[in-house]
């Protein structure tokens, strides 16, 4: 488990945080609160720096050190809760018999893909690299915001029933819109932080994925990319690489599985049909890059939202 490099340390599922927090078993390989109480904090340097694969909201009380999200510093002068998206950097300078209190509520993308928040919850802007202030909550908002989290960690717990996953994501979808009220209000007079290389890549390939240009052009290369951003291709994939340890290329192909992710589950189109409107020549292309990045062929993943 010894991270080598100075790349973080990826933890790829709800399964294996539990694992290195010395936690047991995870309820739900999708979604899980977990209570800072009764955790042990990172102490491996090789995870001084890590990048989870899910989206992670934590309330936290009597945190001491510093983290970075992306390159800047969080605030915690006067704040208690963070917000990460998924496949984003993490570094946290250690520090020695840290007592925290709270909660962290984790959420796996695949979770809520099939509801409207699978697309909205990218409109927080509290999961944006350029916001950097912890969000400050009053005695009565950390009561509101952990009570939601013990109700979700209450019915996933609990005998899961066809209106389980509904009632899961509506607390979560409540949650969000909350910490929305209260980052509005906390920063209502903050000017807006200004767009750096990575967010404009992020848009860029959006833009690119949503528009049609994938099915006309088909995939878009490093070149093509670097040259939208004008910047070198090397030093593109080096920057990238410092900031979230992937390149320009693993950039592209998160975008790309996200995509196929989307039409799998929303249209009756064959796999080798998708592969041909990505651009891939041979079907098995596609197949074998989509389970190198899920685990699952795209039949498998289809099959698991039926």
């Amino acid at each position: 488990m010894k991270n080598k490099s100075n790349k973080p340390y990826i933890i790829h599922s709800i399964s294996e945080l539990h694992r290195l927090l010395e936690l047991p078993k995870a309820k739900h390989p999708l979604v899980s609160v977990i209570n800072f109480e009764e955790i042990k904090c990172f102490d491996d340097e090789s995870l001084r720096s890590v990048s989870y694969n899910f989206y992670c909201i934590a309330i936290k009380k009597n945190f001491e050190g510093k983290m970075k999200y992306g390159q800047q510093y969080y605030d915690f002068d006067e704040g208690v809760m963070t917000f990460f998206s998924p496949m984003q950097v993490v570094t946290t300078d250690i520090v020695e018999n840290l007592k925290l209190s709270g909660y962290w509520l984790v959420v796996h993308p695949d979770f809520i893909r099939n509801y409207p928040l699978g697309k909205a919850i990218k409109e927080y802007g509290y999961f944006s690299y350029t916001v950097n202030e912890a969000l400050h909550l009053s005695d009565d908002e950390e009561k509101v915001v952990t009570a939601i989290m013990q109700n979700i960690a209450h019915e996933y717990r609990s005998v899961i029933d066809s209106f389980s996953q509904d009632v899961i994501v509506s607390h979560i979808e409540l949650l969000l819109n909350y910490c929305n009220r209260f980052y509005n209000r906390q920063f209502i007079t903050r000017r807006t932080a200004g767009s750096d290389l990575l967010m404009k890549l992020e848009s860029l390939l959006s833009n690119y994925f949503n528009s049609g240009q994938l099915q006309e052009s088909g995939l878009p290369t490093v070149q093509y990319v670097s040259g939208e951003l004008n910047v070198s291709a090397d030093y593109l994939s080096d920057m990238l690489r410092n900031l979230t340890g992937q390149n320009t290329q693993q950039h592209i192909h998160n975008h790309l599985i996200e995509k196929a992710k989307e039409v799998l589950t929303t249209t009756d189109l064959s796999v080798s049909e998708i592969a041909y409107q990505f651009g891939f020549e041979y079907p098995q292309s596609f197949s074998k890059l989509f389970k190198k990045k899920t685990e699952m062929s795209p039949l498998e993943f289809r099959q698991s939202f039926n």
